[in-house]
């Protein structure tokens, strides 16, 4: 690779500054946000890919990608432009960057007493890589001593990312170490790099196989730095100043794209194992799962098809229903329908050789072709070979579509599962359709399951456009969360990756992956015992996808039902699912309308208490529940530290108050999820502990934590018909109220909005227990608030 030196001032424009470097290459300065300027290479003036799928600030992206220097969507505030004699400096009021001969930049940022402080400055020290025959870039900048660094999407290990190098190849790691493994499954080389009062992210747009070293390597010929390299394609990174987490999270959300809202029902719990669909006599084995639930009084929403319904002997043939096993797809999502379940199935982009549509697909050119000529690629896929299909062309897009539409949404499949879709396609030159323009698929791989997902999407709103589409997919990139639900992929059955998959997901979340969970119980493995699968469930219950699902190394199913002596503690758990689904419904609305994130550290609401950055099996649902999951085997008592804030938490089982800023010791029995409210807050809960129907969810209720003495909290409660898009035409009942106390009363406020009105007709309004202070509800001793009608 070569270094990036000298430049010279290349044109001014009216929201970017172009230098010229080395006489041959630009480096573009654009200035997007009053907080958010972007950096752009272009190597010989040219960029290697001129789009990008990631980027979409305002509105979804075109198929064919939107073009690389497109600006629309941002704000494009006016800035200052300096040259003086150490270089030029570009700033805006919170922002600036000075490029410095030769090249490398320093950022600072205005803070609350308006002094400009500094943010962060790439290595003096050859800051910025090319390398030779357009392949490869690289770039470095200081590491200080007090940066911690948080992010990368799913990542395995701890929260905090210093000292690790980490690479960005989408893989199908089944049975992945959740302490360890690397790469995994989704593409996401995002940052956030926080230092006492001040964050930032920095988010490479580049979908080659790439690398994030964050100070694991070291060379005595540099101060500490930290390097991202790419195996190919273009230098274009966005850097964002926060000033807090939180706010880089939600600026890198509104950056890719905004939180698909899903429909009600998939909240609940989803049942799911490759053991039913495997079986020779799949169909029935599926409707006893109904039965089974029945009489075992375990409420669920949805049932996940694994593959088998599509397989020939051990091999997967997507669009291809095995008849044998199951002779009557209709009549077996009729039966699932009946019972009040919906159905996804699981999909996958790569056609094996002996497929039976193999033939005509290639003929229709659909395929992603090799590097030698016309022929399609071939890769290594389910124990076999073959050739993965191409979504950057038109007609592939389609015939996919006619396929989940006849082959699946037709039959009475509900949804699409995008599954196996890390494009494991090692010929880096294997070209790919590119909507009409080739592109090598080295420098897109992670955006054909994006376009995956998003084709299943569209034949699922053109099947039924009034109704808000659900999907999952495992793999993907920056800007999945426009599209789908995700999970942690294959994981292995131990307490280890129980505590390291709650890390896993919070890592998720802060790089925008909102809508998200893990497989209950371990995907491969052993099967759970009865202690592990307890807290698994107790765990799962409080992510955003619950889904036990399974392929047991010694054929056992993960089943709620499958440790008869423990059966009730699940049953209780899933039960605790369903009635805090009012607030899981809220959660998600937020997440989608004002990109809050569902699943936070502690820290991302506690910044002033340092100890909350200190490595925890501990995390926050919503801003008002924290969540401390038992994850060590035998232990009935959990340590919890309680962040540090004004008005206290309360235990939910016991409504005890405590103190934040110290750490308390909870009873943790087999049957119990330690669970601590912050004081001041609201749950909105159903008394209805069965599969979501809202027609016939007619009682709701309000549980209070007011404040010990004076205090003030605040909330919301969303609620509409669970499926449908009226709440975009005020369709929809929207509930904020105010919680107020003192030592003598509590007094609620309400104010409500829409014209959506619910099955229930009043908000049933308890306090916690213990609490004796009278209630007032908009200035009336009440503890109903009865629902104006329109």
């Amino acid at each position: 690779m070569k270094t990036l030196k000298h430049w010279t001032l290349e044109h001014r424009g009216p929201h970017h500054v172009a230098l010229k470097v080395d006489g041959r290459h630009l480096f573009c300065l654009y200035v997007l946000e009053t907080s958010m300027f972007r950096v752009l290479v272009k190597r010989q003036g040219e960029l290697t890919l001129d789009r990008t799928w990631s980027i979409a600030p305002d509105q979804d992206v075109p198929w064919e990608g939107r073009p690389r220097e497109s600006l629309e969507g941002f704000g494009l505030p006016p800035f200052t432009f300096d040259q003086h004699e150490h270089g030029v400096t570009l700033a805006t009021e919170r922002l600036r960057v000075t490029v410095h001969q030769p090249l490398w930049l320093q950022w600072e940022y205005r803070d609350e007493h308006d002094t400009w402080q500094p943010l962060a400055d790439d290595r003096p020290t050859s800051a910025y890589w090319l390398g030779a025959g357009g392949q490869g870039v690289a770039h470095y900048q200081r590491r200080q001593a007090d940066d911690h660094y948080y992010g990368l999407g799913e990542k395995t290990g701890d929260l905090e990312r210093s000292g690790r190098r980490f690479e960005m190849r989408n893989l199908d790691a089944m049975g992945y170490n959740a302490a360890s493994t690397d790469p995994l499954y989704k593409h996401i080389p995002f940052t956030i790099t926080r230092r006492a009062g001040v964050s930032f992210g920095l988010f490479y747009d580049n979908l080659s196989s790439s690398w994030l070293d964050l100070g694991n390597e070291l060379d005595n010929y540099h101060a500490p730095y930290r390097r991202y390299e790419a195996q190919a394609g273009d230098l274009d990174y966005y850097l964002f100043l926060g000033p807090r987490v939180l706010d880089v999270t939600k600026a890198f959300v509104r950056l890719t794209g905004k939180t698909l809202f899903g429909p009600k029902w998939s909240l609940g719990y989803s049942g799911s194992t490759m053991h039913y669909t495997d079986a020779p006599d799949a169909q029935q084995q599926l409707l006893k799962f109904i039965e089974l639930c029945r009489e075992h009084q375990i409420p669920c929403d949805s049932f996940q098809l694994s593959s088998g319904y599509t397989s020939i002997g051990d091999k997967r043939y997507v669009f291809h229903w095995n008849h044998d096993k199951v002779p009557h797809p209709r009549a077996l999502s009729d039966a699932f329908h009946a019972a009040g379940l919906k159905l996804a199935a699981n999909i996958k982009p790569c056609l094996l050789q002996d497929h039976p549509q193999y033939a005509r697909v290639a003929e229709q050119g659909l395929f992603i072709g090799d590097s030698e000529g016309d022929l399609p690629e071939r890769s290594v896929f389910w124990d076999d070979e073959g050739s993965h299909l191409d979504f950057t062309n038109p007609a592939t897009i389609a015939w996919w579509q006619a396929n989940v539409t006849e082959q699946l949404l037709e039959l009475g499949i509900d949804s699409t599962w995008n599954d196996n879709n890390e494009y494991e396609v090692w010929d880096g030159d294997a070209r790919c359709h590119g909507f009409g323009r080739p592109i090598a698929i080295k420098l897109i791989r992670p955006v054909m399951p994006l376009l995956m997902m998003r084709a299943s999407m569209q034949a699922q709103q053109r099947f039924a456009p009034h109704k808000r589409p659900y999907l999952i997919s495992r793999s993907g990139c920056a800007g999945m969360q426009r599209y789908v639900q995700t999970w942690s992929g294959d994981n292995r059955t131990s307490w280890q990756t129980l505590r390291y998959n709650t890390r896993m997901g919070l890592g998720m979340s802060l790089s925008g992956l909102y809508n998200i969970g893990h497989d209950v119980g371990g995907f491969s493995g052993a099967r759970p015992d009865a202690e592990l699968f307890v807290r698994w469930v107790q765990n799962g219950v409080m992510h955003p996808r619950f889904t036990i699902h399974s392929w047991n190394d010694d054929h056992s199913v993960n089943e709620p039902w499958m440790h008869a002596q423990v059966t009730p503690a699940i049953r209780a758990a899933i039960n605790l699912r369903y009635r805090w689904l009012p607030y899981f419904y809220t959660l998600l609305w937020q997440a989608s309308a004002d990109d809050e994130p569902i699943l936070r550290p502690t820290f991302l609401d506690h910044e002033h208490d340092e100890r909350t950055f200190e490595e925890t099996d501990d995390f926050m649902l919503g801003r008002d529940v924290l969540v401390a999951s038992v994850v060590s085997q035998g232990e009935v008592a959990r340590a919890v530290y309680l962040p540090r804030n004004e008005l206290g938490w309360y235990d939910y089982h016991s409504g005890q108050w405590h103190a934040g800023g110290q750490t308390v010791v909870l009873d943790a029995p087999l049957d119990r999820l330690p669970l601590l409210v912050r004081a001041g807050a609201a749950l909105p809960l159903s008394a209805r502990c069965a599969a979501v129907d809202v027609a016939r969810d007619d009682q709701r209720e309000l549980l209070l934590f007011a404040a010990p003495g004076v205090g003030e909290g605040r909330g919301q409660l969303f609620e509409d018909d669970g499926e449908s898009h009226g709440w975009q035409q005020g369709h929809a009942l929207w509930l904020d109220w105010t919680l107020r106390s003192d030592s003598q009363r509590i007094d609620l406020t309400i104010t409500q909005r829409g014209d959506f009105r619910p099955a229930w007709q009043a908000l049933a309004v308890t306090l916690r227990p213990g609490e004796t202070r009278p209630l007032y509800i908009n200035g009336q001793a009440t503890d109903r608030y009865p629902l104006i009608r329109p």
